[in-house]
């Protein structure tokens, strides 16, 4: 509210008059003197006044009785004394009559009341009825609302003859009252009092603008102002009087049209004074009507134009048009501009209601009168017109120019206030969109309106989709907004854009935040808006695509701007913008057909220079500023086909200086994107800057190799690879084919990729063999990518020489290599007609293949040097192989090439061996050695069927052939053979030839044969035998092991494995030696299936000499652990793991003491292996990791492990069979398959025991395996979920995770298949502790597990997790095979936990699995529930689970089963507090029955884990409160449901309520568990019990939190009171009426009144809660009765039982019915209210008296009065001005002002009790916010003692109280029902105010 410093002031009341505002009395004395009321005469007429009075309380049945009441009364008061004008008991009356004007009594009652007051009225003077004019005009006031026909002509008689007789003085704070109680007069014109009540608010208009004093007669209407501002307060306040408001103002308001000056510019009024512009005089009606505060008349028309009533919206914006128009001067000059603001907003929310004859009248307001005369199109604008003198219109305007300089300013900035307001609300966020919406209509208001607050309108939806409550709300707000945005010129839309962009992109280093904001909001628009419409694919999307390119080229040539690290995310955020745009455009607009017009700009060259830039910049701008974006005003600004050539010209310049010089490149792929995305669309033309790319292409591949950190490295080459492809796509084959630069840059690049395919740094191996099937796709020839590889791999480029330095690196990226191309296109290649002729130029899978071709070749040529490291090594990749389908094949089509000879020879011509032996030979050995060294694999190959066609070796046969011959060979051709069989007819044919030679024995011959023989030797006999070499020097060669593993010399260490082997069995008496291929056997890196095939047990005989010999030295232990452990014995690790597993087999007896640190050496270096690949897939990580191969040493280090663990096993199952656990029932394949059936399983007919020791070795080594395996599998889901990787290595990351994943998987289940109990009890130790050592491993996480090993399936992990709890409740009922041996620190508690978690996290269907097992189980526990009790909670949560499970499931007779399971679930609960009943931990804690207790880490005390464990059991309420709500899934038998309600209430809610510490031992829980079953049908009867029993406790409202009574007591109320309906009336009946007699001595007297105050105040309590617990207007048919028992307490005193100590509960109850009873219903309260609060309030009078209320009476009616204003019902509207001062007078004061509302007055007399001012009192500070929020809280009256409450709590809140209403009803803010609410629960529930 602005207040004006030179507003006109009030004139002084006149000289002698002593005040300009009335004293009204207080209820504490009188007018008249004490003689009179001495004399006898009075005495007897007050004596018969009060006997009438008292029938009131006795006599009143029914209306006749009022009737009665009113004619005693009426005959008492007749019987005054001659000259008495003084009314006895006046306060008294005055309640009563105010009592029989209630709207339910006739309207007899009613005149007849209204027969008192005129004859009150005609007894009291004029001066007398101005002083009680407080007593009796309230109870008049609400009369005219409700009167009928009759009564209102003698209401208005009261009004006409005493009431306007009064003193203008009297009347001036009760004027906004009198207005109020006139105004439903004036509803209706047709009404017979219209014309009647308007006479007499016309005559209260001039009555209160009389001068006083001498010229009290004169009437001046510029003194109407009171009168206007207490009737725009009306309208305001009062909903319901606003249509009388409205008839009133047609009539009075004067018109404000005046035009201010002409040809002015229109100015706010806080510009008039510093511009000293000279207005003109308003009119006195004016004046009076905008003195002295203009806001309230703006704020009369907001609140009228948002009414909900459509008749008087409609009526408001014709008094707009007709007497305030947007051109007034009174708009213009007078008011504020937020007030302007909020009246055109209110105006323009019309619209939202799409009626049309309000759209009309608002069209006419925002655009003004059409013009008086029409001017011509080209007509010059007259500056001389001759109508510039009419008052109404400027004829020079046309109605957009009226609107643009009158209204534009203020409805622009009120639609922007909408857009960025506090509020979350949908709609109010979607409002402004639904409001432009409807201005749109007129494009003379959209058209201005539209382009000014368009940005601001989308940037506030951006906003509010970060803060939305619900994504359905945002959806809601995008939905309005994208309909505004549909009807917005695409023209204007870009417009917008290209302006937000060019502020982006043009920045300085200080604005870059505000820079990204701006373009995220352009890429928010563009995504979520429809950007679409053909013109703007067409002319807009590529133009600003075409502004962003050449915007980013101006800032990558600016070396200060491209350096700032704040600029790349500037620039990525530009790119993606861009990148969208341009996937948008369709090709078609790049065609110079799609042209409609022609440009204004000359044929595109290219974009060369700076200035052409500036140009295109220019003519962008110009097309969009000038031209608003519309090809109908102006040419296009780029024509189609030059826009396409500027397009990809700006993104080759782009890409270009990001590769010249290579920069940075973490933007490079998204330009890429980009410039192939335009060059897919842009058609293809000649065009320079490919040649130019070309080059810089050839420079940066040259320049980046050893340059930079790894991952910047890599992404360079996929840069330059990807823009190889794009140039590749953009210019012609030919040309592409011919160019040199080409074959410069691909063999560059190669090198380059070489470098990342490291197995060593797996980070980007996946990637760059992408990259080089991506160089191959584009490459001229093929042979020049395999030249590269060849060349690199033999580091030279002489290609002849085979084995010129192959090494074991390039080997190993060779076969990184070969994995990932093989892989790409395993699907094309993997039958059986694979094909790597690069001959097939039809076959693009073979044409990619071939470029492997002679890599492949040099890496099989290894295989010639057996003594070579690349041997070991290729022999190793050969075995892991799972297919060596492609290399047969591949050397197939290689020996058929140089087997026989061309067309035209034959093979008796001795010249073609001599030409191709050399090469066949060449081939045939190196199949020879391909079929030696990969035994693992190679059958498959070989046996698969091949095509043959024009294979046949007899093809080329000569025709001197017998024909019979050729008609068998052409049979053979015509049918598939297996690679076998063609190998080894290709043998037997060398034979042949070799017998038709006679005499040619040649060396190249002989060679010939000597392979084919070896060849067929290891095709038809297989594996060749091995031999035994004597040694005993084993202790030297042990050390001599151990010292090559320290000196990494790797080939040592596999001879002297082998010489290892052979001197322990030698030495041991061992002379079957292990075969030499066994020794050297590789284990597959990829499954165990090498592991399946040997043969871990040994024969008989052999195991009874074991018994008999030496062990092992003890240095072989420790050398085993070097070898596993140290890094220099990677490269031939899977040797030392062959060799640990034949090293095992001399340790029968004692194997279980060498374990523990084999497994702790194992665990070890697997965890540092596992770190380092971890690490080499960091982001900060740049260089290779400790491990050379990472991912090959862990699987071969699984294998290790999972070898010596099944060794352990197997000694244990022989040792003692008798101990073993359940197997899984599906056998399980591959080495663990074979435990199943053999090596973990027991054999039953050898029964010998075996040794504790030995056992729990064994199982804590499979724990520690458990807890690996955990990590390992686990590692893939956590890091998929982390943002510490690198976009670019995700294909790599994915591939290795999914590969450790399946072989932890392949161990865990082999584990869970021997021990499943005990790895089962480990998975929940880690689920419950979360150990470190664990990772990130999550609960879930557990659960993945679980369900993805088939060991672990429901029906075994459910019987496993029963005997674990079984195992550790009652060991002796279990089988000694199904005994936990209790390694794991796990509790019943732990373990019956994880049973539900487990069992929640299960299908449905699994039930199926389980029924039986759980059944048996319960029945078990059932027969036998003590050693359960502290699991019995958690099982009955486990009962309820399988029974909701169940319930969804069909599978079995499901009553039976339903049934059964319910017969348990009652059996449990039972047995649940039997065994422990719930009052032994009643006291144990407040909080016992609390949630759940956080887990705690596992590094806590064991004392304190066991405290929780405790703690956790006895939660059995927790667990009932989530097992009541679904009571009814559970048990479907109605007796069952009354059982185990019955149940729970006798041993939970019982107890509860009946213990000492209640209420603070109940919880949220407890209140569920009431709560749930009062929604059970069948509990009706006992939850009802309870929840009396709790609520009628004297202890119920020392409840431990609000939150807990008003969210957790208050549905049980409400549930309470809706179905049992005496629940009020009893308690009305408990309170009794006060009384005096038997108290007033006697020594109990204190006690017995202190008691029956504290019932009476908890009842009133009670009644209190139910109030604020039920629905709206629950207890409308209780208000009676409580109207009557509160009456009865009101005469209470200090010395009666119950005494006046009550009040402050009956104020409390009053408010809780003001705020849950509509006020409709509460007609027959308000004189009861008026009255007590008077009283109340008045007792802090310096000369009352304070026995009857005691401060905290008065504090509680303090609050009931707030209450009362800030929630404003119509009816205390009538009352409040003799409470405080609720007009203008609050602010604007006249001179000489004196209080006369009473807390105005109690605030003076407060101050002048305290001898200090107002200015020294501290004020009360409001919470704030944008509702109105009552200032005297609970937290404030807390925060004082009781002897301060009246000096620091009421004193400032009396003296803040009225002016703080006023602001509050200007601000217009509504109500905070919420906050009233709040603070009324809080003082239910306080109960130190309880006596």
């Amino acid at each position: 509210m602005s207040i004006e410093a030179n507003h006109p002031q009030r004139s002084s009341s006149p000289a002698g008059s002593g005040r300009s505002s009335p004293a009204f009395p207080r209820a504490r004395g009188g007018g008249d003197d004490g003689s009179i009321r001495k004399d006898k005469n009075y005495r007897r007429y007050a004596s018969g006044v009060e006997r009438a009075l008292s029938l009131f309380d006795t006599a009143l049945h029914e209306w006749a009785d009022y009737i009665s009441f009113l004619g005693r009364l009426l005959k008492a008061l007749q019987a005054r004394p001659a000259g008495t004008s003084d009314i006895p008991h006046k306060f008294v009356v005055a309640k009563r009559l105010a009592q029989c004007l209630n709207p339910v009594l006739p309207s007899g009652v009613h005149q007849k009341t209204l027969e008192v007051y005129g004859y009150i009225f005609s007894v009291l003077n004029k001066e007398g009825l101005g002083r009680d004019l407080s007593l009796y005009l309230p109870g008049l006031s609400p009369t005219l609302s409700f009167a009928s026909l009759s009564v209102k002509p003698a209401l208005l008689s009261l009004f006409e003859t005493f009431v306007l007789a009064l003193d203008p003085v009297a009347l001036r704070p009760a004027l906004k009252a009198i207005v109020l109680s006139l105004l439903p007069g004036l509803e209706e014109e047709t009404s017979e009092e219209f014309e009647r009540t308007y006479g007499i608010l016309n005559r209260f208009k001039d009555v209160s603008g009389l001068e006083f004093g001498q010229n009290a007669n004169i009437v001046d209407v510029s003194r109407d102002q009171y009168f206007w501002q207490c009737m725009f307060l009306a309208s305001i306040t009062s909903s319901s009087r606003r249509q009388g408001v409205l008839s009133y103002l047609v009539r009075n308001l004067p018109k404000l049209g005046s035009l201010p000056p002409l040809n002015s510019t229109p100015l706010r009024r806080d510009q008039q004074e510093s511009n000293s512009i000279e207005r003109e005089q308003f009119s006195p009606a004016m004046e009076a009507v905008a003195s002295p505060e203009p806001g309230l008349l703006i704020r009369c028309f907001a609140t009228g134009l948002r009414d909900e009533q459509l008749l008087i919206q409609r009526g408001f914006l014709d008094l707009l048009v007709t007497h305030l128009p947007l051109h007034s001067t009174f708009l213009q000059l007078k008011v504020t501009s937020e007030d302007l603001e909020r009246l055109i907003a209110a105006a323009a929310s019309v619209v939202a209601r799409r009626e049309m004859s309000l759209n009309r009248r608002l069209w006419t307001w925002f655009l003004g009168p059409d013009p008086l005369t029409q001017r011509p199109n080209n007509a010059p604008r007259s500056s001389d017109s001759d109508d510039n003198d009419n008052p109404e219109t400027h004829p020079e305007l046309t109605q957009s120019e009226y609107f643009e300089r009158y209204g534009l300013n203020a409805l622009v900035s009120s639609i922007q206030r909408m857009l960025v307001s506090d509020s979350l609300t949908t709609a109010a966020k979607a409002r402004p969109f639904r409001i432009c919406l409807s201005l749109m209509d007129r494009w003379e208001i959209g058209g201005l309106v539209v382009p000014r607050i368009f940005l601001m309108a989308l940037e506030s939806v951006w906003h509010y989709q970060k803060i939305a409550r619900s994504k359905e709300s945002f959806v809601e707000v995008l939905r309005s907004a994208n309909v505004f945005f549909d009807g917005i010129e695409s023209g204007l839309i870009w417009g917008e854009l290209i302006k937000v962009i060019l502020l982006a992109v043009q920045v300085d280093e200080s604005s870059l935040e505000h820079a990204q904001d701006r373009l995220d909001l352009v890429l928010f628009i563009v995504t979520k808006f429809n950007v679409k419409e053909e013109e703007m694919l067409n002319l807009h999307i590529p133009t600003t695509a075409l502004l962003l390119l050449i915007c980013i080229r101006n800032n990558q040539s600016q070396p200060s701007v491209w350096s700032n690290l704040g600029y790349g995310e500037l620039h990525r955020r530009a790119l993606t913008i861009c990148s969208h745009l341009i996937d948008l455009i369709p090709g078609r607009s790049f065609s110079v057909e799609s042209s409609s017009q022609a440009s204004n700009t000359s044929k595109a060259k290219g974009i060369e220079s700076e200035p052409q830039n500036r140009q295109l910049l220019e003519s962008i701008t110009h097309f969009y500023e000038k031209h608003h974006g519309s090809v109908e005003t102006s040419p296009r600004p780029i024509s189609p086909k030059e826009l396409g050539t500027y397009l990809l010209d700006s993104a080759i310049h782009m890409v270009i200086k990001e590769l010249d010089p290579l920069g940075r490149v973490t933007d490079i792929e998204m330009e890429l994107a980009i410039l192939e995305k335009l060059a897919r669309k842009v058609p293809k033309s000649e065009n320079s800057n490919w040649e130019k790319c070309l080059s810089i292409l050839v420079k940066s591949s040259k320049a980046i190799f050893g340059e930079g950190e790894h991952s910047f490295l890599f992404q360079a080459i996929s840069a330059i690879t990807s823009a190889l492809e794009i140039v590749q796509l953009a210019l012609p084959a030919a040309a592409w084919k011919s160019d040199f630069r080409v074959r410069q840059i691909i063999p560059n690049l190669i090198t380059n990729l070489w470098f990342h395919l490291s197995p060593s740094r797996p980070q980007y191996n996946v990637e760059a063999a992408r990259c080089i099937i991506r160089i191959q796709r584009i490459s001229p020839e093929s042979q020049l990518i395999e030249g590269s590889i060849t060349a690199l791999m033999i580091g030279g480029d002489d290609t002849n020489n085979r084995i010129r330095g192959v090494d074991v690196e390039a080997a190993r990226r060779f076969i990184t290599l070969w994995a990932h191309s093989v892989s790409t296109f395993n699907g094309s290649l993997g039958s059986s007609h694979i094909s790597l002729n690069s001959n097939q130029k039809g076959d693009q899978a073979g044409k990619e293949i071939v470029i492997l071709a002679r890599p492949l070749l040099l890496l099989l040529d290894s295989l010639f040097d057996p003594k070579s490291e690349v041997f070991f090594f290729t022999c190793n990749w050969l075995g892991s192989l799972t297919n060596v389908q492609i290399i047969t094949e591949f050397l197939l089509r290689r020996l058929q090439k140089h087997c026989f000879p061309t067309q035209g020879a034959g093979p008796e011509d001795p010249g073609w061996i001599s030409h191709n032996a050399d090469e066949f030979l060449y081939y045939l050995q190196t199949t020879s050695n391909l079929v030696q060294y990969s035994k693992n694999n190679i059958w498959s190959s070989l046996t698969n069927e091949i095509a043959v066609g024009n294979f046949s070796v007899h093809e080329q046969k000569s025709e001197n052939n017998s024909r019979e011959e050729s008609k068998e060979l052409s049979s053979d051709h015509k049918t598939s053979l297996t690679a076998q069989v063609y190998f080894s007819r290709i043998c037997l044919d060398i034979f042949r030839m070799h017998r038709q030679e006679i005499g040619l024995f040649t060396g190249q011959n002989s060679a010939l044969c000597r392979a084919a023989s070896l060849l067929l030797q290891q095709l038809l006999v297989g594996l060749s035998s091995a031999f035994i070499a004597e040694e005993d020097l084993e202790t030297l060669i042990i050390e001599t092991l151990s010292r090559s593993v320290q000196h990494h010399d790797v080939l040592l260490q596999i001879h002297l494995m082998d010489l290892v082997l052979v001197a322990l069995r030698v030495q041991m008496g061992k002379k079957e030696s292990i075969s030499a291929p066994k020794r050297r056997r590789t284990i597959s890196r990829e499954t165990v299936r090498g592991i399946g095939r040997q043969s871990l047990s040994i024969e008989k005989n052999e195991k009874d000499q074991a018994g008999q010999i030496l062990p092992p030295p003890p240095a072989l232990l420790d050398c085993l652990m070097l070898g596993l452990s140290s890094p220099n014995t990677h490269p031939v690790l899977e040797h030392w793991v062959v060799f640990l597993n034949d090293c095992l087999l001399f340790y029968p007896d004692n194997g279980s003491q060498v374990l523990m640190p084999l497994v702790d050496c194992f665990i070890k270096s697997l965890e540092s292996v596992f770190k380092d690949m971890q690490v080499s897939f960091e982001e900060s990580h740049t260089g290779p990791v400790a491990a050379v191969e990472p991912i090959t040493t862990l699987i071969t280090l699984l294998n290790g492990l999972e070898q010596a663990l099944a060794s352990a096993h197997d000694q244990l199952t022989h040792t003692d069979p008798g101990i073993h656990t359940a197997k899984s029932p599906d056998p399980v394949q591959g080495f663990f398959g074979n435990m199943v059936s053999g090596v973990f399983a027991p054999d039953p007919q050898r029964p010998r025991p075996m040794t504790a020791n030995n056992r729990l070795t064994v199982l804590l080594c499979f724990k520690d395996a458990v807890r690996l395996g955990l990590k390992i599998w686990s590692w893939g889901d956590y890091r998929a979920e982390s943002s510490s990787r690198i976009f670019t290595t995700s294909a790599s990351f994915n591939h290795t995770s999914l590969r450790m994943k399946n072989r932890t998987r392949r161990i865990l289940e082999h584990l869970f298949a021997a021990e499943a109990l005990e790895c089962l009890e480990t998975l929940i130790e880690l689920w419950y502790k979360a150990e470190d050592d664990v990772g990130t491993t999550q609960p879930a996480t557990v659960f993945n597990l679980l369900h993805a090993l088939d060991g672990s399936r429901p029906r075994n992990t459910i019987p496993a997790i029963f005997n674990a709890i079984y195992s550790r409740t009652n060991p002796n009922a279990l089988d000694p095979i199904r005994k936990s041996t209790l390694t794991s620190d796990l509790s019943d508690i732990t373990l019956a936990g994880f049973l539900i978690a487990y069992t929640r996290s299960l299908e449905d269907d699994a039930m199926d699995e389980i029924w039986t097992d759980c059944m048996t189980f319960l029945r078990d526990v059932l027969a036998n529930p003590l050693p359960h009790r502290q699991t019995l909670p958690k099982l009955l949560e486990f009962t309820a689970i399988l029974g909701e499970k169940v319930n969804n499931t069909n599978f079995g007779e499901q009553r039976r089963m339903r049934r059964d399971l319910g017969e348990l679930f009652v059996r449990i609960l039972a047995a649940t507090f039997t065994t422990k009943p719930l009052g032994f931990s009643l006291d144990s804690s407040p909080a016992s029955g609390a949630e759940k207790t956080s887990r705690k880490s596992s590094s806590e005390s064991l004392q304190n884990l066991d405290l929780r464990k405790t703690l956790v059991s006895d939660d059995v309420v927790a667990i009932l409160a989530s097992i009541m709500p679904n009571l009814s899934k559970i048990l479907i038998d109605t007796d069952r449901i009354t059982v185990a309600t019955t149940t729970v209430s006798a041993q939970v809610l019982t107890p509860t309520f009946r213990w000492k510490s209640y209420p603070q031992n109940v919880t949220r829980s407890t209140l569920d568990i009431l709560y749930a079953m009062s929604r059970i049908p069948e509990a009706s009867k006992v939850w009802r019990k309870d929840v009396a029993e709790a609520f009628n406790d004297a202890k119920y409202f020392c409840a431990s939190s609000l939150s807990l009574a008003e969210h957790g007591w208050f549905p049980i109320l409400r549930q309470w009171t809706l179905l049992d309906k005496d629940r009020m009336p009893e308690l009305l009946a408990r309170l009794s009426s006060p009384t005096s007699a038997g108290i007033m001595f006697g020594v109990g007297a204190s006690s017995a009144r202190l008691e029956a105050d504290r019932k009476t105040q908890l009842n009133l309590r009670r009644m209190v809660a139910l109030v604020l617990a039920s629905p709206i207007d629950t207890f409308v048919a209780n208000l009676s009765g409580i109207q009557e028992k509160l009456v009865e307490l009101m005469t209470a005193t200090a010395a009666s039982s119950p005494s006046s100590a009550t009040r402050s509960e009956i104020f409390m109850l009053l408010r809780s019915l003001v705020l849950r009873i509509l006020p409709v219903h509460m007609a027959s309260f308000w004189p009861i209210i008026n009255s007590e609060l008077y009283d109340a309030i008045a007792s802090l009078f310096s000369d009352g008296s304070h026995d009857t209320y005691n401060v905290y009476c008065v504090v509680q009616a303090c609050k009931l009065l707030e209450t009362l204003l800030v929630l404003a019902p119509d009816d205390f509207q009538l009352r409040e001005w003799l409470f405080i001062t609720d007009t203008i007078d609050a602010v604007y004061r006249p001179p000489s002002w004196e209080p006369v509302a009473l807390v105005d007055e109690l605030s003076d007399d407060l101050d002048s009790k305290a001898g200090v001012s107002h200015s020294a009192v501290t004020p009360l500070v409001s919470s704030g916010g944008s509702r109105r929020k009552p200032l005297l809280t609970s937290d404030i009256v807390k925060g004082a003692s009781k002897e301060d409450l009246v000096n620091r709590v009421l004193r400032p809140f009396f003296r803040q109280l009225s002016i703080n209403s006023f602001e509050s009803v200007y601000s217009m803010e509504a109500p905070d029902w919420q906050a009233c609410y709040d603070d009324l629960l809080d003082d239910t529930f306080d109960e130190s105010t309880i006596v």
